[in-house]
């Protein structure tokens, strides 16, 4: 009979374990940085200026976020990427490169043709996050995870009623780093990181934009 019960108990531990690793997957899904990326500056358009900055989101969802996953898709398709998560941080150069270049040429095009200044400066904000995390990452693992959803929280804060947003969003930030920690893609320090490095230079930038 005790041997019944240390085995039911194991069996439930492994259960426990199992549906924590299934949720961390999805969280991992659902707040990966292609996600936000893509989704963010249509929501922070169309709340800001109506349809005309939500046709002026997409175009920089396009550029941003559609850019970089394309490329990102062909080097998994190839084998030259683990996931579109990039797990091995050493594979990261190129693809973050190409991000850093499809944002750079999105704020420029945004900005000369007049669009919408929180808009814009949604914009300078990933650029001012690339700036910080691609450095580090080159040498230490640094979450990207932590680090967009971060930014996106500070960045909708500016849009949404500020005090929920940033409540609610602390705790999707928490919950994704809890997610990154337990799948072993990253240590404690490494999402923590991210998250002060995503959510400082979002603020920043905000800041110094006057938005």
């Amino acid at each position: 009979m005790s041997g019944q019960r240390v085995a039911s108990a194991g069996e439930g531990a492994r259960g426990a374990s199992g549906l924590s690793d299934r949720v961390a997957r999805w969280v991992t899904e659902i707040f990966a940085p292609q996600v936000l990326v893509i989704g963010l500056p249509p929501v922070v358009g169309l709340v800001s200026d109506g349809w005309t900055g939500f046709q002026w989101g997409l175009l920089a969802s396009l550029l941003c976020g559609g850019v970089p996953a394309v490329v990102i898709a062909m080097g998994v398709r190839s084998g030259r990427l683990d996931s579109r998560h990039i797990v091995d941080r050493s594979r990261r150069t190129m693809p973050l490169l190409v991000a850093v270049a499809a944002v750079l040429a999105a704020l420029m095009l945004l900005a000369g043709l007049g669009a919408p200044r929180l808009l814009v400066a949604t914009v300078a904000a990933m650029l001012a996050g690339l700036a910080v995390t691609v450095p580090v990452t080159l040498r230490w693992k640094i979450s990207f995870h932590a680090a967009v959803s971060a930014g996106t929280v500070l960045v909708l804060a500016r849009v949404l009623p500020a005090m929920p947003t940033l409540a609610a969003g602390a705790v999707v930030v928490a919950v994704v780093c809890w997610a990154r920690v337990r799948l072993a893609h990253h240590t404690v320090a490494q999402v923590a990181a991210g998250a002060v490095a995503g959510g400082g230079s979002a603020l920043l930038t905000l800041v110094l934009s006057g938005v």
